[in-house]
């Protein structure tokens, strides 16, 4: 099946081609007034930043998609779930606070503020899946609940996924603490001796006290570790490690919780991706670096694995920016998220979900 994924462009010379404009237009080209009937509860699924992070998609552009949606009858609200990790946004308030911080209240945005999974990550539901790693996924309960849901995603790298696109924001962003440890169980970090000088920094941050002092270096416990990667971003020294063997298996666990996130909602959800300010990390990180490449553009599609293919192919297509955090494949046409994370293959998002039945990796790209 070859999947239709909308491309807006970002050169403009009248009102009609601004960024808001060109949000309205995709959202009536890729067919999105079909996703939502008269009534309809709606889930704007977002990522909202971590605070310190200033690269997720703005308020003013998801005001667009709001606007749309009560068009066509919906009544939309804004949401995310907790972190897994300690930061700004592990509970409800911290969240909502960062949330409006960022400009996600009601006068900007046109929506309410709801985190899906609760005050402290404990409101979801078990869907069956049945897939090769997990036979259940954990869904956020307000998600769940939602008649259709339009994900709106900040196209970006990831260290751990290789890039993070809509498949990323449905499999890890619907699914409350407890259901993120279900995939990050797969990426448990490994202290580097020679590197660690047990300065102590990532048994501070560590949320379940798995990570340990013993003779002067660092130990984590591998029975109480959830492979949240706290550590990993906190330690001065570099002295925390992957075990990059075993990345296949998160993202594969990945791609089963998102298959489990739209599971119930067929032919009620769609998705937007914007390839603009292509930073190396997750927006999940408290900074923002670099982008890698030029913005690009806009793209809209009912496929999540068809918006994330065309994504992906639309960036590895661009010369790569030589003050960015690009080491390799700079050229245009090569992998421009193995240039960042050599030692994650992002391109299983694609194959993997296309195996287990979550969309196609066949699509045409049509600009509007």
């Amino acid at each position: 099946m070859v999947s239709e994924v909308y491309f807006a462009p970002l050169r403009a010379t009248n009102p009609d081609e601004s960024k808001a404009s060109r949000v309205r237009k995709l959202f009536e080209a890729a067919g999105f007034e079909d996703l939502i009937q008269e009534g309809d509860l709606t889930a704007i699924k977002l990522h909202f930043g971590e605070r310190g992070n200033d690269t997720y998609v703005s308020p003013v552009f998801v005001r667009q998609v709001v606007e749309k949606v009560k068009e066509g009858g919906g009544r939309p609200f804004l949401t995310d779930t907790s972190t897994l990790y300690a930061g700004s946004r592990q509970n409800a308030v911290d969240h909502l606070i960062t949330a409006i911080e960022h400009g996600f209240d009601y006068s900007a945005a046109g929506a309410p503020l709801i985190i899906a999974d609760g005050l402290l990550g404990r409101n979801f539901v078990e869907v069956e899946i049945g897939k090769k790693h997990l036979s259940k996924a954990k869904i956020a309960g307000d998600l769940a609940a939602a008649n259709s849901m339009i994900v709106v995603t900040h196209f970006k790298g990831h260290g751990m996924a290789g890039f993070g696109g809509s498949i990323k924001n449905l499999g890890m962003g619907c699914a409350p603490p407890s259901g993120k440890a279900d995939q990050h169980i797969a990426s448990q970090p490994v202290v580097v001796e020679e590197k660690c000088k047990g300065c102590g920094v990532c048994v501070a941050v560590c949320p379940e006290s798995a990570s340990v002092l013993e003779g002067g270096k660092a130990w984590i416990d591998p029975e109480k570790c959830v492979g949240c990667g706290a550590c990993l971003v906190a330690c001065p020294e570099g002295a925390m490690n992957l075990d990059w063997e075993k990345m296949p298996g998160f993202i594969e666990r990945l791609i089963e919780y998102a298959f489990g996130a739209v599971l119930g909602k067929d032919g009620r959800v769609g998705f937007i991706n914007f390839v603009i300010n292509v930073t190396p990390d997750c927006d999940c990180v408290p900074w923002s670096d670099a982008p890698i490449v030029p913005d690009v553009g806009i793209l809209a599609s009912k496929d999540p694995v068809a918006i994330d293919a065309a994504s992906r192919d639309l960036v590895n297509a661009q010369q790569g920016l030589a003050t960015s955090a690009l080491q390799s494949h700079i050229g245009k046409g090569e992998d421009k998220f193995r240039g960042i994370w050599p030692k994650v293959d992002g391109n299983l998002q694609i194959s993997y979900g296309e195996e287990i039945g979550l969309g196609s990796s066949k699509y045409r790209l049509i600009e509007i």
